[in-house]
């Protein structure tokens, strides 16, 4: 049994799987879970309310979604940031890149008991120009939606680890919109196509 746990994002593909495991890890305190596909602001207004509920004892709130959008998660900024008195918070995503940097650098991240190994990107995106783009489009012209989310994940942390850009609020949202695409089944290499033109060198 695991006692104290604190704030934290967790990389995990398995929303319900992992909520269970925290209310058997956190028993006997309260877990409430808010489970949503794409996280939207209105799930955030609720998140906000439960928190400042009062409680005697630690309450910890799971919100985990396939995606965040902006707005849901600059709402959940200051709440974060300054807590309520015994409220904990366990954000769970398949992706860092899900999340903003400034939800990101207020909680450490761990992964969870299903997490993907990630794909390594050689693509140096610092210096993309339009050959750069075609070439890797042609490569993965056939790339499935799940492959393409690993994708997606491999350029994000390439660009911001290995490349060291400062992403402009742009291209953190073309990372945003491109997982919900994919959620939307739309076609992979243009959901790559359109991230990967952000950060073409004009």
């Amino acid at each position: 049994m695991l006692v104290a746990k604190k704030s934290q994002i967790i990389l995990s593909t398995e929303f319900e799987s992992e909520l269970k495991i925290l209310q058997d890890e956190l028993k006997p305190h309260r877990v409430v879970g808010f489970l949503e596909d794409s996280f939207k602001l209105e799930h955030a207004k609720a998140v906000v309310s439960e928190a400042y509920i009062s409680e005697s004892e630690v309450k910890y709130i799971v919100l985990a979604g396939n995606s965040f959008t902006i707005e849901a998660q600059n709402s959940l900024l200051k709440v974060l940031e300054e807590p309520p008195k015994n409220i904990e918070f366990i954000i769970i995503s398949p992706t860092k890149s899900n999340l903003l940097p400034t939800i990101r650098s207020r909680l450490p991240i761990t992964k969870g008991q299903r997490v993907s190994q990630r794909v390594i990107c050689e693509l140096d995106i610092s210096k993309l120009d339009y050959n750069d783009v075609f070439l890797f489009l042609k490569e993965n012209a056939r790339i499935k939606k799940d492959d393409a989310k690993r994708l997606l994940e491999a350029l994000y942390f390439r660009a911001i680890t290995v490349d060291k850009l400062i992403l402009n609020e742009e291209q953190l949202d073309n990372f945003d919109k491109a997982y919900r695409l994919l959620d939307l089944n739309s076609r992979p290499q243009s959901v790559l196509a359109m991230v990967l033109m952000g950060f073409v060198i004009k």
